[in-house]
């Protein structure tokens, strides 16, 4: 990493950046969704399960285009925010975190709601029986025991942003310094004469974080579990 040009550096910062926010974005609509998803019975219900899962089965610049129609400057919500808010995705590094979130967030909900289904239903029950409120419940019983499953798909998430191409190409195009990750820099050197050396650096910094990603949360899911069996 140390041959690093200026300019590398930024896509590595910026994909840094981009992927944790799309993350951390996600987290709360995440274990909320999952928690529908799994306990909840109402009408609509496999709608939004299908609706939730479909960034998995459409192509990335399918999902691009319909944020460029609804986030860009000219759609209806990208218009709205931009007007009363002046807030702006399109072409923006934020767009870039809003197209990774979306991208990875089937991700983050799949692994949740995995561990919320491995849950022992008895466990919160006994607590419901002693008089818990059932907010005080999620947070003593039930959060815990699903905390393996919440880093689980926090780093699928955070792995996915840092590998999305499609939608952000898409979204919000390719700009040096604003919207230009990892993974739009290495297609941007593959175009040029002699970009082989900045395409396989990038390639390489992005391996490491990858594993380095993967080892992290290996090691929170050993100490949460042994914790919650403490």
């Amino acid at each position: 990493m140390e041959g690093l040009s200026p300019e590398e550096w930024t896509a590595v910062r910026l994909s840094l950046k981009v992927a944790f926010v799309a993350m951390a974005a996600s987290l709360i609509p995440g274990i909320a969704i999952a928690f529908l998803l799994e306990r909840g019975r109402f009408w609509g219900r496999q709608a939004l399960d299908v609706l939730v899962h479909l960034p998995l089965v459409l192509p990335p610049v399918v999902v691009g285009w319909f944020l460029l129609i609804g986030f860009g400057r000219r759609g209806p919500i990208g218009a709205f925010l931009a007007e009363h808010f002046g807030i702006v995705f399109s072409f923006r590094w934020t767009g870039a975190a809003l197209a990774c979130a979306i991208m990875g967030f089937p991700l983050l909900v799949r692994a949740i709601r995995l561990s919320i289904a491995a849950v022992d239903r008895k466990l919160e029950d006994a607590a419901g029986t002693l008089g818990a409120h059932p907010v005080w419940v999620f947070g003593v019983v039930t959060l815990p025991l699903i905390l393996p499953g919440i880093i689980a798909g926090m780093v699928l998430s955070f792995a996915k942003a840092m590998g999305e191409f499609g939608a952000t190409i898409t979204f919000v195009s390719s700009i040096p310094g604003e919207t230009q990750t990892i993974p739009s820099a290495i297609y941007a050197y593959t175009q040029v004469p002699g970009g082989e050396g900045g395409a396989m650096r990038l390639t390489l910094v992005s391996i490491v974080i990858s594993i380095a990603a993967l080892w992290l949360s290996e090691w929170l899911a050993r100490r949460v579990r042994g914790r919650v069996h403490a």
